[in-house]
């Protein structure tokens, strides 16, 4: 990819125009003051393969085209587990542009058993077809090569589909309260949130509130009935600490929450959209002053 000289404010200005709130956006391939060509902007970098769905999962890719016109996109796949790297496939998905002349969306689908093929393990033989022998944070990695004018260029920004369990993934936030020492207060809350699958069983919820570094809590969720269950502890048996104060729960100290517990601690599956929520409440108390308590309500983002 060629080196940024300089940018053209009549650039920035598209850029602003067409990228509005894309992180993503890749901006690698630039001569001078005219687009390169061969920008994409992936919009799903991160994937959670949920084992026991084997799909369809899509992929949304915004491809911005330049002086020299983007033609077609080659995915390749390779499969990561541990230290173990497997082969690659070279061309996993072909995705081809049919209109060069503006900016434009494309997408792909891929299901499990499309994941899986072509795909060795450690001693050649091929991957596993049942997705249970596969551990949480497996993952496949695709990357993106794109054809125009100049050539073939591998795109900065690539997707990845890790292993997971049902309810990992990005959510918004539908319902934020926050209260301290009694008193509530709004807009504490971002507008989403990931939660992670550390094992079969427990997940991880990253921030709380308007504190997303150095806070996470853990809890497991009974298949059953959807019962949420806060951890005190982490998967290593460490004290789980917010803002540095132990966490409450409505288990073991509700008579401490201003927030209602009851209805709370709660997830609830979508299996028509996929658009689950949890509803969760936890808080600390700070000696000598007193309990905040963060109260959510989290649905699935769903692409």
């Amino acid at each position: 990819m060629k080196t940024i000289k300089k940018i053209s404010i009549l650039f920035l200005s598209l850029v602003a125009f067409y990228a509005c709130n894309d992180e993503q956006l890749n901006v690698d391939n630039f001569d001078g003051n005219v687009v390169d060509g061969g920008l994409l902007d992936v919009k799903n970098t991160a994937l959670n393969y949920v084992v026991g769905n084997p799909g369809p999962y899509n992929v949304n890719i915004r491809v911005y085209q330049g002086e020299a016109k983007t033609t077609s996109i080659r995915v390749s796949k390779t499969f990561y587990s541990g230290n173990f790297v497997s082969n690659t496939v070279d061309t996993f998905k072909t995705i081809a542009i049919s209109n060069t002349d503006q900016n434009s969306f494309v997408n792909y689908s891929f299901d499990f058993n499309e994941m899986v093929a072509g795909l060795v393990d450690s001693d050649g033989s091929p991957l596993s077809t049942n997705d249970g022998d596969y551990l949480v944070g497996d993952y496949w990695k695709f990357d993106y090569f794109v054809t125009n004018s100049n050539g073939e260029v591998l795109n900065y920004t690539s997707t990845k589909a890790t292993v997971s369990t049902r309810f990992a993934g990005t959510y918004r936030v539908l319902q934020g309260d926050y209260w301290r020492l009694g008193v509530y207060y709004a807009n504490y809350f971002p507008d989403e949130v990931i939660i992670e699958s550390i094992d079969a069983s427990i997940y991880k919820h990253n921030g709380i509130a308007a504190w997303p570094d150095g806070n996470a809590f853990y809890f497991t969720v009974n298949n059953d009935t959807g019962a949420i269950s806060i951890m005190e502890t982490d998967p290593a048996g460490n004290a789980v600490l917010l803002n540095d104060q132990p966490i409450i729960t409505c288990d073991n100290y509700g008579g401490w929450m201003v927030a209602t517990c009851a209805g709370s601690d709660i997830a609830v599956k979508n299996d028509d959209t996929g658009e689950d929520t949890l509803t969760l409440t936890v808080g600390y108390n700070t000696a000598g002053s007193g309990p905040r308590e963060f109260y959510e309500i989290l649905e699935k983002i769903v692409d």
